[in-house]
């Protein structure tokens, strides 16, 4: 049975317990109003090296970092450069046992460069649409194993108190002695719609 996290809870997740070769970051959420509007809700993921920092934002286009084959995985970077974490993609239809979208990461062959994996999500054109997390109900990340065992979940649901926000620093990996990795509940709204005001914090 997984462990269930509350916000700023954190778990460790050893190897001699858990397969790592091979963790399935599942992200899931149900719209609690007018089932017929459609939130885009995106999931990306910082690999942060030991400064502290996202040390590569990509190729250089027209003089300005592109955010292509760097050190954040998003549906414009669907797979990093180093071929240890990708994003699948979105899944509709609310298979995968709930999960909306999903990023793979071999945890046990992530270069050692990389301390941290960052999860945030943001809602696409939120501000524009008038889309914010108060109606985003039974959001969810979990992190399930290699062989198919969710390891931990965190669960979270919005209320009023969220209506101002379009994005969410939702949890993270941290790189743990011995190859083991802790699992933290992070949680933190952002009024901004886009990943890249959460991006700002990590350059």
């Amino acid at each position: 049975m997984a462990i269930i996290l509350k916000k700023g809870q954190g778990v460790s997740l050893k190897k001699n317990l858990f397969d790592l070769s091979k963790v399935t970051i599942g992200l899931g959420w149900d719209v609690s109003e007018n089932k017929s509007e459609e939130y885009d809700l995106d999931v990306i993921a910082f690999l942060i090296g030991e400064n502290g920092k996202v040390n590569d934002l990509g190729a250089i286009e027209n003089g300005r970092s592109s955010l292509k084959n760097g050190d954040i995985v998003f549906f414009g970077n669907l797979k990093h450069h180093s071929g240890q974490v990708w994003l699948t993609g979105d899944d509709r239809t609310g298979g995968n046992d709930g999960d909306n979208e999903q990023i793979i990461a071999k945890l046990n062959s992530i270069p050692e460069k990389y301390i941290k994996i960052i999860f945030a999500v943001h809602i696409y054109k939120g501000i524009e649409q008038k889309q914010n997390f108060s109606k985003v109900k039974n959001a969810f990340i979990r992190a399930v194993d290699a062989l198919g065992r969710e390891m931990v979940r965190f669960d979270l649901t919005g209320n009023e108190s969220y209506a101002n926000y379009c994005s969410l620093t939702f949890a993270e990996f941290v790189r743990e002695n011995s190859g083991d990795w802790k699992f933290n509940a992070i949680g933190i709204p952002h009024e901004a719609d886009s990943f890249i005001h959460i991006l700002k914090q990590y350059i």
